[in-house]
């Protein structure tokens, strides 16, 4: 899963060189409403992906009605160059409220070339993102700083987030009514269904990141019998969609940042922050604390803090430039660095409103969330005693659910016994979507093979320079074939890396940001 609304802050570091329990089965989903034939494709070259393509499509908002009212998809495409196509290879980088588009001119490039010839590689902004029409803009300002802390531990902070979290479910209800409805990973999926229609494929491939994960899957369930190929890197539980899911990730956060904590340890000689792990953790909260009373630049609470240290747990890749801005304020006693790093890492960018709109209004429409907060307010308070550094603050991001303005749906059982052999990746120390629920889809899908990144930690390891990983996943676009495996992580990072210009393909930096942070 990923956290939409927040800077893709590894795009920056490219630039400097040159993003609920299982329920009943789903059913066949009856077949779309005939496309258009043919997609009118433009070019939309960039410097970068020289022969990208662009389109457009329209699918029913409601899929039950598909004469009625019609909505737009932006599509983006790298054509195939080889003789022989294997048809089109559809790529999300997950959310939900993520943007496809950049996605398609990354994995064609990013691909060995003789790969990368056979397919259409397509990326596509789903319903209600980005260049998508209708696209969802619930409220302005909603992580505007300083915001409340994330920590309630009077009763009028948890009133102040209350009232914030409230505010935005009923704007995206005054907003959106007509639309918040038919928003949700299965009318995403039925537009999946469309696109292939009109794309006049028998069938297509399909690669998603976290959430994509989940997308795909449901796909999958859906039209069994169109799916070629199916990659899954990063993978949802379907257990657990959502609000379980999100109780495993504040646990898995805290893990990933206690990993971040020891790093700094380890490079007392350049932090200057202790060379005991427990010490460092200390510290970090005592910075927390003290922010507080004084944020930082007017801009950095505690809110802010855990906003902007949140993305290490998504790619360790920014552990130096964290650590930096950390000892700069705790050692020197200067935050202007970690003011940097929060506008750098952890400040929304413009289109946050879209990208988190689009977030809550399919995770609180997919699946059912306790409606009464005293259910919320324990289960919190229960997981922040073992894991402090993200749970309230995951909360609050995810509460707007408890206000939704539309009915839940069940979320289905994507159990799948139809499918060509479907092949996922996993880091086992992933925090965004935990290593228990790849085992728990690699169960749920019958034939499917699981590539472990052992000890890895990063979210998003296909395509991001894991020579091992990405051999398996180029073998499979080919074949077809895979199985169970396991590879070395990569290297954790060194302090110089925050000093000098990071190359767009080191440690992924490039992939991740496409992806963005949290889900």
């Amino acid at each position: 899963m990923i956290r939409p609304s927040k800077k893709r802050a590894a795009v920056l570091l490219a630039i400097s060189t040159v993003a609920a329990a299982l329920a009943s089965p789903v059913t066949a989903a009856p077949a779309p409403a005939p496309a258009a034939a043919g997609l009118r494709w433009a070019g939309c070259a960039t410097p970068r992906y020289p022969t990208l393509q662009c389109a457009s499509l329209r699918v029913p908002l409601d899929h039950d009605r598909p004469a009625g009212r019609q909505i737009s998809l932006a599509l983006t495409r790298v054509p195939h160059t080889a003789s022989a196509s294997q048809g089109p290879l559809l790529v999300n980088p997950g959310g939900p409220g993520g943007s496809g588009r950049a996605l398609a001119g990354f994995v064609a490039s990013a691909l060995p070339k003789d790969v990368a010839a056979q397919y259409d590689v397509i990326g596509f902004d789903p319903r209600g993102v980005g260049k998508s029409e209708p696209a969802l803009d619930c409220g302005a300002g909603h992580f505007k700083p300083v915001r409340p802390d994330s920590v309630p531990r009077d009763a009028a902070t948890e009133r102040a987030n209350l009232e914030r979290v409230r505010s935005f479910a009923e704007s995206c209800r005054d907003k959106h009514a007509d639309v918040l409805p038919y928003v949700g990973t299965v009318s995403a999926a039925r537009d999946l269904e469309v696109l292939r229609t009109a794309l006049g494929a028998s069938k297509v491939s399909y690669f998603g990141y976290s959430y994509g994960t989940y997308l795909g899957a449901v796909y999958a369930k859906l039209y069994p019998d169109r799916v070629h190929r199916l990659v899954l890197d990063s993978v949802v539980d379907p257990g657990g969609v959502w609000y379980e899911d999100n109780l495993a990730q504040d646990q898995a956060f805290d893990a990933r940042h206690k990993a971040f904590l020891a790093w700094v340890a380890r490079y007392d000689s350049v932090y200057g922050l202790g060379t005991d792990p427990a010490a460092v953790e200390r510290r970090w909260y005592g910075m927390r604390e003290a922010l507080r009373g004084t944020p930082a630049g007017g801009k950095v609470g505690p809110a802010e803090l855990e906003d902007t240290y949140m993305p290490g747990g998504y790619y360790n890749g920014y552990w130096p430039h964290l650590a930096e801005a950390f000892a700069a304020y705790a050692v020197k006693g200067d935050p202007k660095p970690l003011v940097a790093a929060y506008e750098r890492f952890g400040a929304v960018e413009p289109s946050a409103g879209n990208s988190y709109s689009v977030y809550t209004a399919v995770q609180c429409r997919d699946s059912a969330w306790p409606k009464d907060w005293n259910k919320w307010r324990a289960d919190m308070w229960r997981t922040h005693a073992k894991a402090p550094f993200m749970t309230w603050n995951n909360a609050w991001y995810n509460a707007p659910c408890a206000f939704w303005p539309t009915e839940p749906l069940q979320a289905p059982d994507v159990t799948n016994t139809a499918l060509p052999g479907a092949l996922l990746f996993q880091a086992t120390e992933d925090a965004a979507t935990p290593y228990e629920g790849a085992v728990s889809m690699r169960h749920r899908l019958a034939g499917s093979a699981l590539v472990v990144e052992e000890g890895g930690g990063n979210h998003g390891i296909a395509l991001a320079g894991n020579k091992c990983l990405d051999e398996k996943l180029a073998a499979y676009l080919r074949t077809g074939q895979a199985s169970d495996a396991t590879c070395p992580a990569q290297p954790a990072p060194k302090p110089a890396a925050a000093t000098r210009a990071v190359p767009p393909s080191a440690g992924g930096a490039a992939l991740h940001g496409l992806l963005g942070f949290r889900g």
